[in-house]
């Protein structure tokens, strides 16, 4: 069973088909599943909460949920994983906190016979999941890099950039929508690995948000303290960015700062079409929570596990680029199909 490059929604979701086919020696009564994710008050999380529970009841998977606290809850998460193995689930769906410090708890699972699949963040080494579905966050911080380099112009080479991460284990989702970012924007990367090692004096630095939007007010005036003439902001989603927005907005510098995010939620869409986002990389949660749990009924059925897309380490469910305000060279899509898309 191999997929072929999704390029468009609709083939994401022909693919889709493809975990449904084949008939084996388990029952659907017998498959049970969980998903275990970052928390279960973020948009995001939700969704992709949401879209687990409708493909689980409509193919008759018993799933049980988890979620950390807070993002950056790693304990809950690997406690969630424990009791998943003591239930005698099939398959597990995680979105990791802390993606190495995770990954000896999978090992366990794995051991158990459970199929692990990362989605959205991918693991350290990757190959400790038994497969990923994920966007590609390296694309996606490029996107809205090269977005804001063309946006900006000539001052690109003057900007003050602020970054607005996630946690300070460097979860792979904030390196590599970081390092997508700086090589979109003309940063020099250091170690594409690593967060924070980079000498361009366009950077006034980072800060930690835990992906909410308290997190994103607290790390944007703590940046502002650092250099008040900011005129970029990379967040790492977009209840960061909102939060960035109303701490730019406090000291009436809302209309200064160039904001760029990741997510493509319909409030974080509705932000771009406010113009408190500028513009945004769309992720479909839904279809990578879908797509797992019905790897997860075809692995129980049959052994089979769910191979990458061609190419590349991990499955990808695809981005694009949103904003009313599109830049020569860099594709997007409307606010307007942006809606229409939010999440699939």
């Amino acid at each position: 069973m191999r997929f072929a490059s999704p390029r468009l929604r609709t083939a994401l979701l022909g693919c889709a088909a493809v975990f449904a086919l084949g008939a084996g020696s388990a029952s659907a009564a017998d498959v049970s599943a969980c998903l275990i994710t970052k928390t279960d008050t973020n948009p995001f999380f939700v969704k992709m909460k949401e879209g687990a529970t409708a493909k689980a009841s409509e193919l008759g998977v018993a799933l049980k949920t988890y979620a950390g606290k807070i993002d950056g809850d790693s304990e809950s998460q690997v406690a969630a994983i424990e009791t998943c193995i003591a239930d005698g689930a099939k398959g597990i769906l995680l979105t990791a906190s802390d993606t190495k410090g995770i990954v000896p708890a999978v090992q366990k699972a794995r051991d158990a016979g459970i199929l692990v699949i990362a989605l959205d963040t991918p693991l350290e080494p990757a190959d400790s999941a038994d497969a990923t579905f994920a966007t590609d966050n390296l694309l996606a911080g490029k996107l809205i890099g090269q977005w804001a380099a063309a946006t900006l112009g000539d001052a690109a080479k003057d900007a003050k950039v602020a970054f607005l991460d996630l946690t300070p284990s460097q979860p792979t989702v904030d390196v590599l929508r970081d390092q997508g970012f700086m090589m979109g924007f003309g940063i020099d990367v250091k170690n594409p690995d690593v967060i924070g090692d980079e000498d361009d004096p366009r950077i006034v630095g980072h800060d930690i948000t835990n992906g909410n939007e308290e997190g994103g007010r607290t790390a944007m005036e703590n940046l502002l303290q650092k250099d008040p003439g900011i005129n970029v902001v990379h967040t790492i989603n977009e209840p960061a960015a909102a939060g960035a927005y109303e701490a730019l907005k406090a000291v009436g510098m809302e209309g200064n700062v160039l904001i760029v995010s990741v997510d493509g939620g319909c409030p974080g869409v509705k932000n771009v079409e406010a113009g408190v986002i500028g513009a945004t990389s769309q992720q479909y949660p839904l279809l990578m929570a879908s797509l797992g749990i019905e790897a997860i009924k075809t692995f129980a059925e049959t052994g089979e596990k769910p191979q990458p897309t061609e190419g590349k380490s991990f499955f990808d469910t695809g981005v694009n680029l949103v904003t009313d305000k599109p830049a020569e060279g860099v594709p997007s899509i409307s606010v307007q199909e942006g809606l229409d898309r939010c999440w699939g």
